[in-house]
This record gives C-alpha cells, sequence and structure tokens, in this order.
C-alpha cells in the first residue's frame, strides 16, 4: 500500500488508507510536486482539505478522498508549498505608503521630485505632504536636503520618512513648524544633519526624525483599515498566509496598528495569522511592563496574538546608527570614534528582558550591528539563567553584522535568527554607504545565514516591509546566490560561504516562521491535522536553476483551505 498519511480516529486506526470515515475531502490539490518542508516526508504529489484542515498527504491514492462536491486544484506538474510566513514585517505602514506619496520603486532624485509635486498638486487640501520609502543611495551620503523640497513644495510640510524607516527627509516648512534650528541639540537616540554651519539640511536620522513626525497627523481609522487590508491582499498575493507585525504601538511616523487589527477582526476582514510585537518604549523603563501585559490580554483575540514585545536595540549601518563593538571608519578608511548607539543601556536591557521572559512574553529584538546582537544575546543569556529555559522563543532581526564568537550562542541560548535575506547583495546601498565604514574585515561578517546554519540556529525569515519587497522569493532568490535577481552582469556574489541551499531558505520563510510565530503546531509544512494553509507557485524552483528561482510567481493561497488569492493566470 502507498504511504498515505490520513486523518484517524483512534476507533479507525487499524484501517488507515482504506476507510474515510469523514467522507469526501472539501478540496484536493493533485498533479504536481509536493514540497511538505515535513522531515517525516519531503516530497508528495498530493494533499486532501476537509474542514480547513489538512486530512490526507500522499500520491494517486489521495485522490479517492475526491467526491462530487469536491474542489480539484490540477497542479499540472506546478508545486505546492505551506504558506510563507513573514516574521518581520510592518503592514500598515506598508499600506499607507502604497496610497501617500509613494517613492519606493524608484532610486532618481528627480523621479522623487516629479512625483512628490503632482502629489502636492492633486492634493491641494492636504495640510502635509507624507508618504516616502526613497533609497538612501540616490543621495551623496544618504542626504537629501530640504533646499530640494522646498522647490516643488515651498507651502506645507514635507514629511518622507526613508525606504528603512530609520530617518526622514523634510522641507524648512517642517523644520520651521517643529522648531528645529541650528540650537536645537540631537535627541539622545538620533541625529539632524547639519551644514558646516550647524543648520539643520533637511535629513533627520533616528529618533531626530520623531521631533517632526509627532507633528503628523494620524491617519483616520478608515485609512488605517484600508492600508492594513490593502497590505493583506498584496501579501496574500505574493503567498504570505501568516506575519509577525514587528511594531505594534506608536513611533516615530508609523501610526498604531492595533486598531485597525481590532476593526479587521471584528468585521470578519483578517484572512491572516498575525502575531503583534508590542512596541518597547526606549524614553522610558520597566514601569510601562504591566502596561504591556494588559495590552496582551487586550488585544489577543481570534487571528490576532500580542505575545512578543519588540525592542530596537540599535539603528542602521548606513546612517552609523547600528551599534558595533569597534568604531565605524572614516571617508578616509581611519577608525572613528563612532560606535553607533545602543538604544537601550545593556544592563537595563538584561533586566527587562528577564521579566518579560518571566511574563511569558517573547522579546522581539532589532539587533543589526555586532554590539548590538551581542547585547541581545546577553539578555536572553541572563534571562534564561534568572528564570530557567521557557518556551519564550525570543529572535533577533536583521544580524547584519555578527561576530564569529557569537554565532554559536544562538543555538546554545535557544534565540532564533530572523534573517532579512534580500538585504545580503552587492547593491548600492550596500556598496556605497555601507562597506567603506565598515572594512573588509567586519564586511566579511555581513548576513551570516550560513555560518548559523550550520551552528544549528533555528532560522525564520521575514521582509521588513516597506523597508524591502514583502516577496518571499525575491528574498529567497539572494539566500541562495547572494546576488539580487535584478542585478547587472558581472555582480560579484557577495560572502558566497553563506549561501543558503534552497529547501532551507523555503524552510526559514515557512517552518522557521512559524515556529517563531508559535504557530508550528497548527503551519509551517503540509502534514496531516495542520491547517491547510497553502501557495501553488508557477513551477518548481527546485528542478530548475538557482539564477532563475525569483522568476518563480506565486498563483494561489490558501488560508484554512480558503482562496485568499488567486492570479488571473490560475
Amino acid at each position: 500500500m502507498p504511504h498515505t498519511q490520513h486523518a484517524q480516529h483512534p476507533q479507525d486506526a487499524q484501517h488507515a488508507g482504506h476507510t474515510r470515515p469523514d467522507g469526501p475531502a472539501d478540496l484536493v490539490l493533485a498533479g504536481g510536486p509536493v514540497h511538505t518542508v515535513d522531515p517525516a516526508r519531503s516530497r508528495a504529489t498530493a494533499v486532501a482539505v476537509r474542514g480547513g484542515r489538512i486530512v490526507a498527504v500522499g500520491h494517486d491514492e489521495v485522490r479517492e478522498l475526491i467526491g462530487p462536491r469536491t474542489e480539484v486544484v490540477d497542479l499540472a506538474g506546478k508545486l505546492l508549498l505551506p504558506g510563507f510566513q513573514d516574521a518581520h514585517v510592518h503592514p500598515q505602514g506598508a499600506g499607507l505608503e502604497l496610497g501617500l506619496c509613494h517613492l519606493g520603486d524608484s532610486a532618481d532624485p528627480a523621479e522623487y521630485l516629479r512625483r512628490i509635486r503632482a502629489y502636492a498638486d492633486a492634493h491641494p487640501d492636504a495640510e502635509w505632504i507624507t508618504g516616502g520609502g526613497w533609497s538612501l543611495e540616490a543621495f551623496p551620503g544618504g542626504a537629501p536636503t530640504a533646499a530640494a523640497l522646498d522647490a516643488v513644495v515651498p507651502d506645507r510640510p514635507v514629511f518622507l520618512p526613508n525606504r528603512d524607516h530609520h530617518g526622514a527627509w523634510v522641507n524648512s516648512r517642517a523644520l520651521e513648524r517643529a522648531g528645529i534650528d541650528a540650537r536645537t541639540p540631537d535627541p539622545a537616540d538620533g541625529r539632524i544633519e547639519r551644514d558646516a554651519d550647524g543648520r539643520p539640511t533637511g535629513m533627520l536620522q533616528e529618533g531626530a526624525a520623531h521631533l517632526v513626525g509627532r507633528l503628523v497627523p494620524d491617519p483616520t481609522p478608515e485609512d488605517q483599515l484600508a492600508a492594513l487590508l490593502r497590505a493583506q491582499a498584496v501579501l496574500h498575493g505574493y503567498g504570505v498566509t501568516a506575519w509577525q507585525d514587528a511594531i505594534v504601538g506608536a513611533y516615530t511616523d508609523m501610526t498604531d496598528p492595533a486598531p485597525a487589527y481590532q476593526e479587521a477582526l471584528e468585521r470578519g476582514l483578517l484572512t491572516a495569522r498575525v502575531v503583534g510585537a508590542l512596541w518597547w518604549d526606549r524614553e522610558r523603563g520597566a514601569e510601562q511592563i504591566a502596561e504591556l501585559v494588559a495590552r496582551r490580554e487586550e488585544l489577543s483575540r481570534g487571528r490576532f496574538r500580542a505575545g512578543a514585545v519588540k525592542i530596537m536595540q540599535d539603528g542602521i549601518a548606513e546612517n552609523r546608527t547600528a551599534a558595533l563593538l569597534d568604531p565605524y571608519l572614516t571617508v578616509c578608511g581611519c577608525a572613528s570614534a563612532d560606535r553607533g548607539l545602543s538604544f537601550v543601556e545593556p544592563g537595563e536591557l538584561r533586566k527587562y528582558v528577564t521579566e518579560l521572559d518571566a511574563l511569558g512574553f517573547q522579546v522581539h529584538f532589532h539587533a543589526l550591528g555586532d554590539r548590538a546582537v551581542r547585547e541581545a544575546l546577553d539578555a536572553v543569556a541572563a534571562a534564561r539563567t534568572a528564570n530557567g529555559w521557557r518556551d519564550t522563543r525570543h529572535h533577533l532581526a536583521h544580524l547584519q553584522v555578527v561576530h564569529p564568537d557569537d554565532v554559536p550562542r544562538f543555538r546554545a541560548l535557544g534565540a532564533s535568527a530572523n534573517l532579512q535575506m534580500l538585504w545580503a547583495a552587492h547593491e548600492p546601498q550596500m556598496d556605497e554607504l555601507t562597506l567603506p565604514f565598515l572594512g573588509a574585515e567586519r564586511g566579511a561578517r555581513q548576513y551570516p545565514f550560513g555560518d548559523l546554519l550550520r551552528a544549528g540556529a533555528t532560522l525564520a525569515a521575514g521582509s521588513d516591509w516597506p523597508v524591502s519587497s514583502p516577496d518571499p522569493l525575491q528574498a529567497i532568490h539572494v539566500a541562495v546566490n547572494r546576488v539580487t535577481p535584478d542585478a547587472p552582469d558581472g555582480t560579484p556574489v557577495f560572502l558566497p560561504g553563506q549561501r543558503l541551499d534552497l529547501g532551507s531558505a523555503i524552510a526559514a520563510y515557512t517552518a522557521g516562521s512559524a515556529y517563531v510565530n508559535r504557530l508550528d503546531g497548527l503551519t509551517g509544512s503540509i502534514a496531516v491535522g495542520k491547517a491547510a494553509d497553502l501557495v501553488v507557485l508557477d513551477r518548481d524552483p527546485f528542478a530548475g536553476p538557482p539564477e532563475e528561482i525569483a522568476a518563480a510567481r506565486v498563483l494561489q493561497t490558501f488560508v484554512e483551505g480558503r482562496r485568499v488569492h488567486a492570479a488571473p493566470e490560475a
């Protein structure tokens, strides 16, 4: 008899594979490769679904579950996968940007100014011009000027966060509105870019962006809900069935998405499974923990659970706010005195994480530089020492620079590595704004995916959209090739020893993220008893060359057997 998994009642176990006590399946997908991400059975050709759960995984014998009302999807050689899960994303912010002055698909300063002028002309009643998504590499030193914005919007304040949301481009009206001038000191967690005379130039880094961002009117509740649903549709279109929202709370220019999630739940419009990472206010201390506990209880219901806390420990390398063990280099390649910023004092961080861990919270760290990575791992270690081993599943996102001594600590501490795979490649932001200021030794420690895998770390994956594309297939392409899909011919492979194989990259974007999201008992692989969260690709990337992984497209996406996306060609 073929090896087929079937859902069983205890009294039917002796007849497994021969009987179907619950009748025909609601949905059968057959006729193509099934990559299950299940180590017990990695490949199959057919899957049956009943009541939103997978009831059989196998081959032709699964067709026995087809009845007169069963929907049959002929895979016709196309690949079936578990639904992708994004472990670090900002859907509402992305959805809002798409509906405002969107700059996210260009790196041309002239095009930016054309779009900004056109948006302002089309919205004469808008008090502020906002949106964003521009790329740092579009401007010398990653720093555009207020003067350029003044030329196209002289009459209203303009506030445009960059693609990374670690800084904002503003015009003179916005600086005036916020009272920012040569006498304004830099905030502790940010920097105001200035000219030789100390006057603000129009670029605000990190916490300095909040000096203006806090003045921007919040979008209406209707706009917030529309943005969330717009983003959900985009993510489903890329095969994403679950995610972790990396900031639930108010942060600089980002509006708290919690009300939109609650409204979507109330109206039955949230089709994804979502974990909300509650924002840790770095201007406060342990007194906010009781509020986080109350918020977890208040917000967690249905498909939304607020069981994580997001702590941003440092910034980004491009503006030299990522926290490094050794100083950044200057433009001449000399050591500077600048080691970046630790937003939470490391000793306090250990105390906070220990208390959060004791309360059952998962901590989702933003840790990009090697000092921030070490500080986050030290905090996890302190929690393990104080509380024993708890199933809190802490994870560190971004991991741009990791000291070799810290790589094995991920496995030892049970801290997952949350990878933004799309960033691990040569592109202008890397080559012009990062590598010259890190130097060769540190530059060779970037995004050590292969080392983390070999050291036994649990790998999860996320896009950080709208910072970068939400398409998991593009990210997986880079993880395998260490070259972007659109790289010019001759672009060197970025640290080829850190490549992942295709199976490991897909596992990170499915089972690994499901583990981080505490959904691994329900999703993340195709196995009997699990929810039918599935994605159909237009091809099998395992059957083609690695250079063509990003050419694959999502045809259909299912959540609990319900189709939430279908491409026109499907």
